[in-house]
């Protein structure tokens, strides 16, 4: 079996490291402080413990969610792609400049790649699949799935 990456190795949490992940995600404003009231520890504790999980790369980054139909985006899609075999790693690139493409995943299966395009209307949704994706040396399919709502499950 060949040896994994260091990076890759999951971290060992317990439960006040779970706690403060499920503040954070919850809430990635929420002071260290108000961390440390919600999860019943010290704020120095909060804060080694915040900032151990950021260097060991559990928590990675924090952001916004942003509301897609409030930000003019109105027409959402998943779509799917099937590559050339040896495309994936030069469309991985291309595919993360394209700004309606808000995720990309490589995945298993029927097909090799599944993306979540947010876009303007249905006229802008169709421009991306068909002039940029479809358009792409390396696609041999894509198949379109429409969005009718987006449903919260945190």
């Amino acid at each position: 079996m060949a040896a994994r990456d260091a990076g890759t190795e999951p971290v060992p949490l317990d439960d006040i490291d779970r706690r403060i992940i499920a503040e954070l995600t919850r809430d990635g404003r929420m002071s260290v402080t108000q961390v440390a009231e919600n999860v019943h520890i010290s704020r120095a504790h909060a804060y080694t413990r915040i900032a151990r999980l950021t260097g060991e790369g559990v928590l990675s980054r924090f952001t916004a969610l942003v509301d897609p139909i409030k930000a003019g985006l109105r027409s959402s899609a998943y779509v799917t792609l099937k590559l050339k075999q040896d495309a994936w790693r030069e469309l991985r690139d291309q595919l993360g400049a394209i700004p309606e493409v808000h995720h990309v995943a490589l995945v298993g299966g029927d097909f090799d790649v599944i993306l979540l395009v947010r876009a303007v209307d249905n006229i802008d949704l169709r421009r991306v699949i068909f002039d940029q994706l479809q358009s792409m040396p390396g696609v041999l399919d894509t198949q379109t799935f429409l969005v009718f709502e987006d449903l919260d499950t945190r």
